[in-house]
């Protein structure tokens, strides 16, 4: 099982936010990072666990954890990229 989890939801009537879910799917595919995706809107328990994980009762996909310890979501994750940390981002390295 990969150690980067990828919390999304496969439900959204945002387009913003199916844009980036789909940034960080192509992002993570182009450099053959193995990731677990975790569909929130399947499964009640994985909204809860990402939210706790995120330490916030509100956030919303995309998130990245690495096991059980968050990374950040989108806006940390494209600075990550950008900055070509993601492998540390990930907590890979």
């Amino acid at each position: 099982m990969a150690a980067v989890k990828y919390y999304f939801s496969s439900v959204s009537s945002s387009m913003d936010m199916k844009k980036k879910q789909q940034k960080i799917e192509m992002i993570l595919d182009g450099k053959k990072i193995a990731y677990e995706k975790v569909d929130i809107a399947a499964d009640e328990e994985s909204k809860k666990r990402m939210r706790e994980l995120c330490g916030d009762p509100k956030a919303l996909p995309p998130q990245l954890c690495n096991g059980d310890e968050y990374c950040g979501g989108y806006d940390a994750f494209e600075v990550a990229v950008e900055d070509e940390e993601l492998e540390k981002f990930l907590k890979l390295a």
